[in-house]
């Protein structure tokens, strides 16, 4: 059967990184973007997808997923929100779990039938160390991740007999993404306490997800790329 990977917030951050890796690999890729525009020379790749709203993304699928297919789904698509509980803004809290948790959901629900179909899949989904530890403001993007997880053994165990993994590669601070937008000075603070004393390699993102998608035996679990920061 010929691969194909599906990559949802493919246009930005790591989304972005396995969008590039897999196109100069020659592997065929389809990705989503909202906000963030892909680049020109892979523009023809992307389609634009409301994750949140399950039709956008059930008709993405339906155009992408061909069936016989070994699928790879990589759900990169997200958003943050901070703001300490007390304060916080319900509707943008909400905007959260409807794009990172449920987004999630909705591209795993619509490319099942096509795994299932062809008795292969891999699903790879994206957590936080958020979700472990608890970082003061995140309440909303922690919310997401952590719900992710039961999400995802739940699913693992609905179709391990069908040959589909579902996995999450739980990140820690990597250089890429999100952590630019943080000041260099807090940065620093953050690199203290992890006990690499560094950010990950973006590289790093990729082996694992390779790894993810080799792996027969690998379904229901999470893999905590964060240097041992716990």
């Amino acid at each position: 059967m010929n691969k194909k990977i599906l990559i949802t917030g493919a246009s930005g951050g790591i989304g972005k990184l396995l969008m590039k890796h897999f196109f100069n690999k020659q592997i065929s890729v389809q990705g989503t973007f909202l906000g963030t525009a892909p680049e020109p020379e892979l523009e023809k790749y992307f389609t634009k997808v409301d994750v949140s709203n399950f039709t956008n993304v059930k008709n993405w699928i339906d155009d992408n997923a061909e069936p016989l297919t070994e699928l790879t789904l990589i759900n990169c698509a997200g958003i943050a929100y901070n703001a300490v509980a007390h304060k916080s803004d319900p509707d943008k809290w909400q905007k959260v779990i409807e794009v990172n948790l449920i987004g999630t959901y909705n591209a795993i629900s619509a490319v099942l039938p096509y795994m299932r179909e062809s008795n292969y899949g891999r699903i790879i989904n994206f957590s936080s160390v958020t979700a472990q530890k608890g970082v003061p403001g995140t309440s909303s993007y922690a919310a997401s991740k952590s719900g992710i997880w039961g999400m995802t053994k739940a699913i693992a165990v609905e179709n391990a007999s069908r040959n589909i993994t579902i996995n999450n590669i739980n990140l820690g601070y990597m250089d890429i993404g999100m952590i630019k937008m943080v000041p260099t000075d807090i940065q620093e603070t953050i690199k203290s306490n992890i006990p690499m004393r560094s950010f990950g390699h973006p590289q790093e993102i990729i082996k694992t997800i390779q790894y993810l998608i080799d792996a027969e035996y690998i379904t229901g679990t999470s893999i905590n790329l964060n240097g041992g920061l716990y």
